[in-house]
This record gives structure tokens, C-alpha cells and sequence, in this order.
């Protein structure tokens, strides 16, 4: 019988595949209203919405991978964060999206909270995985071999 994976990894693979949807629709089918909903003080929102859409989609790519998870999670927590004014536009202005009135203020907000939370979670793990093997490591003295095994 073969053990399953860790409950990270599935956490990982869906935050992966949200953000590669969310990442598309940067360039492909949403790509207007995406760009209508950065505000105002901020430049170029095309660009602006270019950038936000590679760094999605490399931060998706980045997750499916052991070794880069850690820095996708984190890169794209920074990131949510980042990209939260925008939704709070489109909430408070009325703006629309594929058609439909964007997501409330607060629905909006728990939701993003939830999404921080899962790369938050990702990046904790990792970082608890990477401490309990240097702490293992420090007993059997083979520090190189066990932190490969994590990364």
C-alpha cells in the first residue's frame, strides 16, 4: 500500500491551478476589467496588469515544485496583499467583471483572506520541514544529505 502525499501538496496543486486561472485571465477574457479595476493613482494599468498576470502564473509554476514552493508562496502572499486595492475598487466603484457587478467588500475580503492564508500555510509548512530536519541534522551530523531531502 502506498502512503498518500503530504496535505500540503494538495494545497500547493490547487493554489496552483486558481492562479493559473487568475493568471490568464490577465491577458485572455477578463484582461479590460482587470485593467479598469486599478485604481486610479496608480500608472499604467495595463502594464500594471501584464506584470501582476506573469508573476501569477510564474508564482503558480513555482509552487508545483518542491524545491521553489517556499518562494512562490511567499512571493505570491506579497502579492495578494498587493493586489487587494484593486478588488477594494472595484467593490466600492461598482465596477463589473465578465459582465457581472464585482464581489462585495467583505465577501471579497474573506476570500482573499482565505487564499492568503493557503500560501501562507504552504510557506509555513516548508519552513517548519526545513527546521525540523537542520534540528535532526545537528544530531546525526549529516546536515547536507537531510536538508537535500527537503528542497
Amino acid at each position: 500500500m502506498r502512503r498518500l502525499r503530504p496535505w500540503p501538496v494538495a494545497v500547493r496543486g490547487g493554489l496552483a491551478a486558481m492562479f493559473i486561472l487568475t493568471g490568464v485571465s490577465h491577458f485572455v477574457g477578463m484582461r479590460e476589467d482587470l485593467i479598469n479595476m486599478v485604481p486610479p493613482a496608480l500608472p499604467e494599468p495595463a502594464l500594471l496588469v501584464t506584470i501582476t498576470g506573469v508573476l501569477e502564473l510564474a508564482g503558480a509554476a513555482g509552487l508545483l515544485s518542491r524545491r521553489t514552493a517556499p518562494w512562490a508562496a511567499a512571493g505570491l502572499s506579497v502579492l495578494l496583499v498587493a493586489m487587494f486595492p484593486a478588488n477594494v475598487y472595484a467593490a466600492v466603484e461598482g465596477l463589473t467583471l465578465g459582465g457581472d457587478p464585482a464581489m462585495a467588500l467583505i465577501p471579497r475580503t474573506l476570500l482573499q483572506l482565505l487564499f492568503l492564508a493557503a500560501t501562507l500555510t504552504v510557506l509555513a509548512y516548508h519552513l517548519r520541514e526545513r527546521r525540523r530536519v537542520i534540528r535532526a541534522s545537528d544530531t546525526t551530523h549529516d546536515h547536507s544529505a537531510r536538508l537535500a531531502a527537503i528542497t
